[in-house]
């Protein structure tokens, strides 16, 4: 079983894709935990919560996992995690460092921010989604992780499609 993190600044469609990517391959996705704990604990958080955000987010894929056969699809991951604790905080957490440095994903889907913006409660970065696109993409980089890159207002769906045909199959 492969795992595949979906990645990109706020409002650039990865939960619609790593639902559409589940849907097609008929295998299970692990929805963004982050989201799920803030609409539970509320959307103003500490330097904490990002910690249990990460923890949360591992063990759901775990669980996640067990019922994947090919692909386990997860919607944001630990480079995510570790560039947000450097824009809030400007540190990072050994804990997401120890657990990066293990190689949590087998590939990554980086999502590019030229989608139009989709204001949220729980979204915060309008202005700075280009400058996190390149935080991301110099992290995959970084750590030497295998990704792509999916762009355009239409057709991710079809692009991230044939990118797992053909690096993964």
């Amino acid at each position: 079983m492969k795992k595949i993190a979906i990645i990109g600044p706020e409002s650039t469609g990865k939960s619609t894709l790593t639902k559409g990517l589940a849907d097609y391959f008929q295998e299970p996705f692990v929805p963004e935990y982050g989201r799920e704990y803030l609409k539970e604990n509320g959307s103003q958080y500490e330097k904490s919560d990002l910690l249990n955000i990460s923890k949360g987010m591992l063990n759901a894929e775990k669980e996640l996992a067990k019922n994947a056969k090919q692909f386990l699809f997860c919607d944001t991951d630990l480079i995510m995690m570790k560039v947000w604790y450097g824009v809030k905080y400007c540190e990072y957490h050994p804990f997401v460092l120890e657990k990066l440095s293990q190689k949590p994903y087998d590939y990554y889907l980086l999502c590019t921010p030229d989608l139009p913006w989709e204001a949220d409660p729980l979204r915060e970065n309008p202005n700075i989604r280009a400058e996190l696109f390149e935080q991301y993409q110099k992290e995959l980089e970084n750590y030497g992780f295998e990704y792509s890159i999916i762009s355009g207002k239409a057709g991710r769906l079809k692009k991230a499609i044939k990118v797992i045909e053909k690096n993964l199959l």
